[in-house]
């Protein structure tokens, strides 16, 4: 019974699922895409600073992307379950609730990112291979960025908490403005202009963190408006744990995916740091073309879910898996269309950047090598959205940490037989094919409804799930 509910509630239990997921997805994409375009301009511009300058942020990428994926992903899709799923049992108090439930996880968290980064800066980059100019720069642009770590949190826990709702409108426009207000700001910080001095890498950062506290007034202000769906309090604040539990026992598990997923990345780099400061620039300029697809997954991944959080806590069961195949597989073919043609035409992405003959190398070879498998990343990278909003996330984990195993274990073994950089970059294709591999054969499995076992039909997993 669906009576009483709000319309996007409603929308979420009884419209077509394909055109509703392109519906939600649209603006998702597009505040998505104006994301990731945030980090594609302040890279842009860095690397007119030189070399140095473009592996010393190819050096801090996966540390920020961790912090990204882990608020907007990996935290962010627990609280945005929870909400959805809280809205779609009724559950209205709650569901306002953990507005500043949310909040308290995401100053916590910052904490945490801004003291362990600032203060262990050095150690880590210098261990992904960082030295001289490259490390000077990584140290410059990584204290400014995670001093301001919070901003970071903010902004994406509030966008989480109203995409939750199923209102994916607001925090792309939010985005969108604020990548336009960047497009001008980074240059004009890192250049400087007239009495505006130029602060080279130092300045980037600083456009960025101005970018996310703007970002974060204007979704605040939205949140605690009469238009908002929640309406969180400060009054009579009384936090609970089981709210708290309802995000993190999504929102952890989540965060280990993340880890094994920038983990990858991380070791990668130091990895190919030892062929050089060019090598570095190259990998960490193609695989930014990696992370871009993360964002645009997202984009399909926060009405996934939205929509199967919603559906589970109504008890659609068999509504949320079909949904869950519908966003896995135009996740698919999105990415693995992004990857072919990057195999094909690696130089038109990586030209953005620089033009140093070794960098434009290394970063075609592992784009020829990796991107016809980009497919694979999307793949997983749907479903294990989907089991968040399921609040289903040990396989999709599973799927990370053998994604890891491989990566780490198949390019170390490279080096040390000799293979060079082309095997270890077909190790991480490796690993992203089984990634998705591992995450469509769990689900498919019945990895939502108790132990995993292959080929099953859809009424045979629905029979397995207790009811709620």
């Amino acid at each position: 019974m669906t009576e009483g509910l709000n319309p996007r509630t409603h929308m979420l239990l009884e419209a077509p699922i394909a055109p509703t997921l392109l519906r939600l997805a649209a603006p998702n994409v597009l505040v998505m895409l104006a994301q990731a375009g945030v980090g594609l301009i302040e890279t842009y511009f860095v690397g007119k600073l030189g070399t140095d300058a473009l592996a010393g942020m190819a050096l801090v990428f996966p540390v920020v992307m961790l912090m990204q994926m882990t608020s907007a992903g990996a935290m962010g899709g627990g609280i945005a379950s929870a909400i959805a799923r809280a809205l779609g049992a009724r559950r209205r108090d709650d569901a306002d609730a953990l507005v500043l439930h949310s909040l308290v996880i995401a100053a916590v968290f910052s904490l945490i990112f801004t003291v362990g980064v600032v203060g262990g800066g050095r150690w880590l980059y210098t261990r992904m291979g960082g030295t001289g100019g490259a490390l000077d720069a990584a140290l410059v642009y990584s204290n400014w960025v995670f001093a301001g770590a919070f901003l970071v949190w903010l902004f994406n826990t509030l966008s989480a908490v109203i995409r939750g709702t199923g209102n994916m409108a607001v925090p792309a426009y939010v985005t969108v403005l604020g990548a336009v207000v960047l497009v001008p700001l980074s240059p004009l910080l890192i250049f400087g202009w007239g009495p505006v001095p130029g602060l080279g890498i130092a300045g980037g950062a600083i456009a960025l963190m101005a970018y996310y506290l703007i970002g974060s007034m204007v979704l605040a202000a939205y949140l605690w408006s009469p238009r908002s769906l929640l309406q969180p309090s400060f009054t009579h604040i009384r936090f609970r744990w089981v709210l708290f539990k309802d995000i993190l026992r999504v929102g952890l598990v989540g965060t280990v995916s993340t880890v094994a997923t920038n983990l990858a990345i991380g070791v990668t780099t130091a990895l190919v740091g030892g062929f050089g400061t060019a090598a570095i620039a190259g990998y960490g300029t193609a695989s930014r073309l990696e992370y871009l697809l993360v964002p645009l997954v997202f984009g399909l991944g926060a009405p996934l879910v939205a929509m199967v959080g919603t559906c589970m806590g109504a008890g659609q069961r068999e509504r949320a898996l079909r949904a869950t195949w519908i966003g896995a597989g135009m996740a698919f073919v999105m990415t693995q269309a992004i990857g072919l043609w990057a195999a094909a035409f690696p130089h038109s992405w990586l030209r953005l950047f620089n033009s140093d003959p070794a960098m434009l190398e290394s970063g075609a070879l592992y784009l020829r090598t990796v991107g016809p498998v980009y497919g694979f990343f999307g793949l997983g990278l749907a479903l294990y959205f989907s089991s968040q909003g399921a609040g289903r996330l040990l396989w999709p984990v599973v799927g990370n940490i053998v994604r890891l195993a491989v990566a780490v274990t198949g390019g170390w073994l490279a080096l040390r037989w000799g293979g060079g950089l082309a095997a270890v970059f077909a190790a991480q294709a490796g690993a992203l094919v089984l990634y998705g591999a591992v995450n469509a054969w769990a689900i498919a499995g019945g990895a939502w409804f108790g132990r995993v076992g292959w080929p099953r039909s859809t009424a045979g997993l629905l029979r397995r799930m207790p009811q709620a």
